[in-house]
């Protein structure tokens, strides 16, 4: 997948395109239903695709004061959507200025000019624009006058039962709650966080049970509080099996100003300090609680270990 950068690159005069533009945070289910519609349309016009995006969530630059924490860094989501055969990701840095740009001018130059977009697929809800005044009626409008088509999809959900349709929310939400595995469901695979390892208090390591200490930049999105069954991923690409503590460590600290993400990596023994790990989270296994003492704390901890091993199928 070849990366476009917004008002520096333009594809040649005699390539065309099928495009689609959001956030795609996640790149979740709902996401992937708007990709094939795209490679379908493409397949039948003849010419290749291209994903329309931003650098980060447009709420951080128009309403910083409440906008939400990231399913995914950039780099994760580049890496997402080009798994989805994607041939173009057009990068938008958002800021002030482009948060200005009314609809049509924003059509006009991202999609005439640059992509030469012959379709442009949405999810029924789609707005752009200065104050998010384009709509999908408006998109119409334009691709009568400029010559594209325009799919509206409908919202997916799950399935009948699941009355709210998959999203970003719906899936930052679940993770709050702890319901990692809920959250799965709706990305079609564990969510992931990254990070480098580093030194902590090396606790776990004197009671015999030596964690990762990750640090996960704060806009990232946390499942909440617990231990977890989950993988660790090292940058060499090996993976493995561990229990994972997301929490303030109240055993040891009785006012922890915030949280912080440890993973024990199951029947591994050796340095870590240093190395980018991805943890993903497959199952929630109990909440974060004070214990009495050491000898406690070690017992739940060989308790969880063994619980993240049958969830893992791990021997």
């Amino acid at each position: 997948m070849e990366i476009l950068h917004d008002q520096i690159d333009q594809l040649p005069s005699s390539r065309a395109v099928v495009a689609t533009i959001g956030v795609f945070d996640g790149v979740h289910l709902g996401h992937q239903e708007v990709f094939r519609c795209v490679h379908q349309v493409a397949d039948r016009l003849g010419i290749e695709t291209a994903v329309v995006t931003f650098d980060s969530h447009p709420a951080h630059v128009v309403r910083p004061q409440s906008a939400p924490r990231l399913l995914t860094s950039l780099d994760q989501k580049l890496e997402l959507l080009a798994a989805q055969g994607l041939d173009y990701a057009y990068v938008i840095e958002f800021d002030a200025s482009r948060a200005s740009t009314p609809p049509d001018q924003f059509v006009e130059q991202v999609f005439r000019d640059s992509l030469h977009a012959k379709a442009i697929v949405v999810g029924e809800d789609f707005h752009f624009g200065k104050g998010r005044r384009g709509n999908v009626d408006e998109l119409s409008r334009l691709g009568e006058l400029w010559g594209f088509e325009v799919h509206p999809l409908d919202l997916i959900r799950l399935s009948d039962d699941h009355t709210e349709p998959v999203s970003s929310t719906a899936i930052r939400r679940a993770l709050a709650g702890g319901e990692v595995a809920t959250a799965a469901e709706m990305l079609g695979r564990p969510y992931e966080v990254r990070g480098v390892v580093q030194h902590g208090d090396e606790r776990g390591r004197t009671i015999g049970f030596p964690t990762a200490n990750i640090p996960v930049p704060k806009l990232m999105a946390w499942p909440a509080d617990g231990v977890y069954a989950g993988w660790a991923t090292r940058a060499d690409g090996t993976r493995h099996p561990c229990a994972i503590n997301i929490g303030r460590r109240p055993t040891f600290h009785d006012d922890a100003d915030e949280s912080v993400l440890e993973a024990h990596l199951i029947d591994f023994d050796g340095d870590l300090y240093g190395e980018s790990m991805a943890v993903s989270f497959v199952q929630f296994l109990r909440s974060e609680r004070k214990f009495e003492g050491i000898d406690q704390l070690a017992d739940q901890l060989k308790s969880d270990i063994d619980s993240a091993r049958r969830v893992l199928g791990v021997a």
